[in-house]
């Protein structure tokens, strides 16, 4: 079964986003207070925690929850092989994968640190279908 590990926001885009016991999502926004939320393309970002695992496994610097300015930690689902258009329902939510990847920004700490990060080829971005509540512990399911 895959769930979701971890939900986090941000208030400023280009800060690491620190987890929350729940977020909101909102139709045509996002996640209500997170810096990413809009009327765009990539409202919600998600990454599966086995390549957040990788990652720890050879980076120098503690990687919390966030820590890749993810919304939605996820285990048990292969994130990255899921194509555009894909549809997950996660607790009482719906989502739509609207891109997979993305560029690493220049001021990447991780990049710095390590010189690779798994957000520009794991991380993929959704957007509200369903609106609703996401805690950490609810189930992700794949719709076809």
């Amino acid at each position: 079964m895959a769930n979701v590990v971890s939900v986090n926001i941000s208030g400023k885009k280009g800060e690491q986003k620190h987890p929350v016991p729940e977020i909101h999502l909102k139709l045509r926004h996002g996640i209500v207070g997170d810096a990413h939320a809009g009327d765009w393309h990539r409202q919600i970002s998600l990454l599966a925690e086995e390549s957040v695992d990788t990652m720890r496994a050879v980076c120098p610097i503690p990687l919390d929850s966030g820590v890749f300015a993810e919304n939605i930690n996820t285990k048990g689902i292969d994130l990255r092989n899921l194509p555009v258009g894909a549809r997950l329902r996660i607790g009482e939510t719906e989502v739509e994968v609207t891109q997979i990847g993305k560029e690493c920004h220049s001021d990447c700490a991780i990049m710095r640190a390590v010189g690779k990060c798994v957000m520009p080829t794991e991380g993929i971005f959704a957007v509200v279908v369903k609106e609703g509540t996401i805690r950490a512990g609810d189930e992700i399911e794949v719709l076809l």
